[in-house]
């Protein structure tokens, strides 16, 4: 680990990134006009990896500075996620204490069961779907943005500067994008589609990731899946691991966990899927847990 905080550059990250922009220009132009289905596909597949490599951006990678970092993600692919908000609430996520907690925890998907008693019965429905994967992926994307945007208003209309910061950076960094689309061959619906694509499949990571238990350690996931879906999250799949060592890159968490496989599962109390296809066979159709946090309220630990 202390060599990989010594590594001037982390070669394998920047290779990475060349690699997920040049399939992403790819996707959008040669391949949407040879056929605007794959083009489509590819588009969506570049932004689910473009936004693994901003994740692996706002931990320190590939460079030690944080400007450059930030400068290499600083197209927004998806349009529509700041990456200085993405940045302040996932690292708000981080500390391990707050997991799953409904009103501290960012990327928590539980509510507070008061809260929940009080909405009305069609808003019920879609966070109950959305509970399934085949929700998560098909409205999970929605869902999140309106979330997301009507949190950021509130925080925008109380005054909060980081907030509006923030989404005025955003503005040129989503513009760029939007520039390359309108004089691509892609229409801007079908990029719009990729980006549904692009998130869906970052909703299949995220379904999982944390689940309600009395100890903060045995609240986040192990997937043992080396699959494609474990390139495009850049094994964020082993979720302990990045949470244990969130400096560590993406390409040194498999031999990590590879040796400390034991401590790692006695450290989340078993919470280990062996790959995605299980999660797949286990939950597309069937909600992992109820929406109202079924441990709330809790004493944090």
């Amino acid at each position: 680990m202390d060599r990989a905080r010594n590594e001037a550059v982390e070669w394998p990250t920047l290779a990475l990134l060349v690699i997920c922009y040049a399939v992403w220009a790819l996707g959008t132009t040669w391949v949407a006009a040879l056929w605007l289905p794959l083009g489509i596909v590819v588009t969506g597949l570049a932004i689910a990896l473009h936004s693994s490599l901003c994740h692996e951006a706002l931990h320190g990678h590939p460079f030690r500075s944080r400007m450059w970092n930030e400068a290499l993600v600083f197209p927004c692919l998806c349009l529509f996620i700041p990456y200085g908000r993405f940045r302040d609430s996932h690292l708000a996520h981080h500390r391990d204490a707050v997991l799953t907690d409904p009103y501290d925890d960012p990327e928590s998907n539980y509510l507070d069961p008061k809260v929940w008693v009080c909405l009305p019965r069609a808003f019920r429905w879609v966070l109950q779907v959305n509970n399934t994967l085949a929700g998560r992926m098909l409205l999970g994307p929605l869902v999140a943005q309106v979330v997301f945007l009507r949190a950021d208003w509130r925080a925008i209309r109380a005054g909060d500067r980081a907030v509006r910061n923030a989404w005025a950076m955003h503005v040129p960094a989503a513009a760029l994008v939007l520039i390359w689309v309108i004089h691509a061959p892609i229409p801007v619906w079908a990029y719009l589609i990729s980006i549904w694509i692009g998130l869906a499949i970052l909703k299949i990571r995220t379904f999982l990731e944390h689940r309600a238990h009395e100890r903060s350690s045995g609240r986040t996931v192990i997937i043992e899946d080396r699959g494609p879906l474990a390139l495009i999250f850049l094994n964020n799949n082993l979720h302990v691991v990045h949470h244990t060592h969130p400096d560590v890159p993406w390409y040194r968490l498999p031999a990590l966990y590879a040796r400390n496989r034991d401590q790692y599962l006695a450290r989340n109390d078993g919470y280990v899927y062996r790959s995605y296809a299980e999660i797949f066979r286990a939950h597309f159709w069937r909600a992992k847990d109820p929406v109202p946090h079924p441990m709330w309220p809790w004493r944090r630990g």
